[in-house]
C-alpha cells in the first residue's frame, strides 16, 4: 500500500510540476534568443504569429535574429523602438539565417490566404487527433515504421531545420505563404535545411519515434500562429 501511495503521490507532484510549467510557459514576456533559433521557430513555440512578434521587436524581413537579443513575446510589452540590427548587448552571432534565395517562391508580400494541393505528409493511420483543448494535441499523430519517408505536405520554403524545441525532437517546419505553416516532428533524419524551396510530396525527412518510443510522425498546422486541426485541411482519405 506504501508503494502504491508513493506512486500516486509522484504522479500528482508530476501533474503539479507539468500544470506550473506551462502557466509560467504563458506568463513568459520575453526571451533570448539561442543558437539555431529563427524567429519563425520562437514563435511556433509561444503560440504566436511570426509576424506579430517581428512587428513587437522590430525586426524587418528576411527576419534575422541573433545569440543573446532578447525578444518580448507580447504587444503590451513591445518597445516603442526597438534595434533592427543586433543590439549592443547580443554576441552579434546570426542564430540562424533563413533569409530567402533570390528564386524563392514565396512571396513575403503576398496576403493570398489558400494553400493549394494539401497532401498527407506520411501513409499511416491517425493515432491521435487534434484537441485544442490540450496542450499536447495541438496537431495530429500518424503511425509509420521507423526510417519511412516524410513528405511536405504543400510547396513552401523551409523555415526551420533542428532540434531546439523541446518535445518535438528533429522538427521540420514549412512556410507555405504569410498565413501558414505546417511542422513535421520526432524526425529519424531530417533531408532538408532553412531556406530550401519545397513542393508538396517531396521528401524532406524519414520517420523516427515519439516520446513513447513507436515509430510515428507528428504533423501540425497553423493558421497565423494558431493552431488548427490538419484533417480539416488533408485531403480524405478512402
Amino acid at each position: 500500500m506504501k508503494a502504491v501511495a508513493r506512486t500516486i503521490l509522484l504522479a500528482l507532484v508530476c501533474l503539479s510540476f507539468a500544470a506550473c510549467e506551462n502557466a509560467l510557459r504563458w506568463r513568459q514576456y520575453d526571451y533570448v534568443v539561442q543558437r539555431d533559433d529563427t524567429l519563425y521557430s520562437i514563435a511556433w513555440h509561444f503560440d504566436l504569429d511570426y509576424r506579430d512578434l517581428a512587428k513587437w521587436n522590430n525586426i524587418p524581413p528576411p527576419y534575422r535574429i541573433y545569440v543573446g537579443e532578447k525578444l518580448v513575446l507580447s504587444r503590451s510589452k513591445a518597445p516603442y523602438s526597438a534595434p533592427a540590427t543586433a543590439p549592443a548587448s547580443s554576441s552579434g552571432e546570426v542564430a540562424s539565417d533563413v533569409s530567402p534565395s533570390p528564386s524563392t517562391t514565396v512571396d513575403e508580400h503576398d496576403s493570398s490566404h489558400p494553400v493549394s494541393g494539401w497532401q498527407w505528409p506520411a501513409q499511416g493511420q491517425v493515432i491521435t487527433r487534434f484537441d485544442a483543448d490540450k496542450l499536447d494535441a495541438k496537431g495530429i499523430n500518424i503511425a509509420g515504421r521507423f526510417g519511412e519517408p516524410v513528405r511536405a505536405a504543400a510547396d513552401g520554403r523551409v523555415v526551420y531545420s533542428g532540434s531546439g524545441l523541446v518535445g518535438y525532437g528533429q522538427l521540420i517546419i514549412i512556410k507555405h505563404n504569410n498565413h501558414y505553416l505546417s511542422a513535421y516532428a520526432h524526425n529519424r533524419k531530417r533531408l532538408v535545411k532553412e531556406g530550401d524551396e519545397v513542393k508538396a510530396g517531396d521528401e524532406i525527412g524519414t520517420m523516427g519515434q515519439g516520446n513513447d518510443g513507436k515509430a510515428l510522425l507528428h504533423f501540425e498546422i497553423r493558421y497565423n500562429g494558431k493552431p488548427v486541426d490538419p484533417q480539416h485541411y488533408l485531403p480524405r482519405r478512402q
